[in-house]
């Protein structure tokens, strides 16, 4: 019986170890044959893009621009804004008043106001990477330039800047939000001369507010004025007031209701030169009209100083009169002396 036993395990056991085999056989034979995954279609639609609000399908605008192989402009300006050193407290708030009317302006440290100045700006606004450069330089305490340069290639303009009148010193009624878009206005004898549609493209370029900048405003509440008159640029910043009230509302295309109203600051733009190059190059133009305010001070000194030599000139005449023609002694001039 035993023996027997024995031999029933024996076999029960070598079948066990058969069919394990083939079982092993079988699954390395099902690996070999694993179907690979599908390689992706490279014409297929892309997955769409996912939002904090959900999954977003591109619209038809964006499709296109997708299949449109031309690069989208996009307009980058940043305009540098910064001074001379010793500039005077009035100047230095007309700057910081203009820096806080331009969301894509930057602010940068004093300059030395020296020949080589043209080449440490143009580094300075490599560096911060801006396309213009707005640079106040002021001399003797007295004058204010305004440099305004396209960089790094030009063209530059230098102006003299009078009639300088500040927000803090004006304490006008007109309040506008900060970081508003405006809009820029111009006369229409900006057309006039060649000279006056570059000025007029520069100050478009430096003083528009790009429309997507990430420090601006989505709409527009006040008005950039630019008036040519006398040969002087006349700059005015107006804020637009519409009334809130429900039978007040303005209707489209009704502009009788809506108001300006001046904010500041006020200045006057007298230009000197243009340069072909940034901060320098050459004349494009010059203007004939010009006066330097050295030239006024010392016209004016002179002036003083003629009345001056007038006077010694009449007291000189009138001692050679005097002698000339001398008074008759008078013969009762010692009848009461005793």
């Amino acid at each position: 019986m035993e023996a027997q036993l024995c031999s029933r395990i024996r076999q029960e056991s070598f079948a066990l170890v058969e069919e394990k085999g083939k079982m092993g056989k079988k699954r390395k034979h099902s690996e070999a044959n694993v179907a690979e995954p599908p390689k992706k279609d490279s014409d297929a639609p892309e997955r769409p893009k996912r939002t904090l609000l959900g999954w977003k399908d591109p619209t038809p605008t964006e499709t296109k621009e997708i299949e449109s192989s031309s690069p989208i402009f996009r307009n980058k300006e940043k305009v540098l804004v910064t001074c001379s050193r010793r500039i005077s407290y009035r100047y230095r708030h007309l700057m910081l008043s203009i820096v806080s009317l331009l969301p894509h302006a930057k602010k940068d440290n004093k300059v030395e106001s020296k020949e080589s100045k043209g080449a440490t700006l143009n580094e300075l606004v490599e560096l911060k990477n801006c396309s213009s450069c707005l640079f106040f330089e002021c001399r003797k305490q007295k004058d204010l330039y305004l440099w305004m340069a396209k960089c790094p290639n030009g063209p530059s303009v230098k102006f003299m800047v009078d009639a300088v009148h500040t927000m803090e010193e004006l304490k006008l009624t007109g309040n506008h939000l900060k970081g508003s878009r405006p809009l820029l206005t111009f006369s229409t004898n900006f057309d006039k001369d060649p000279h006056w549609k570059l000025l007029k493209e520069m100050i478009t370029q430096i003083f528009g507010t790009p429309k997507e900048h990430r420090k601006a405003k989505p709409y527009h509440d006040h008005v950039f004025a630019f008036s040519l008159a006398d040969d002087h640029i006349w700059f005015r910043n107006y804020q637009i007031s519409v009334p809130h009230n429900e039978s007040d509302k303005v209707d489209r295309g009704g502009l009788d209701k809506i108001t300006l109203v001046e904010v500041g600051p006020r200045f006057c733009l007298n230009p000197i030169k243009i340069f072909g190059g940034s901060f320098g190059g050459p004349t494009l133009y010059e203007n004939p009209f010009y006066i330097s305010p050295n030239e006024i001070r010392a016209l004016k000194k002179r002036k003083a100083a003629g009345k001056y030599a007038k006077k010694v000139k009449a007291k000189t005449r009138r001692k050679m009169h005097e002698l000339e023609n001398p008074l008759e002694a008078d013969e009762f001039a010692d009848m009461w002396k005793e």
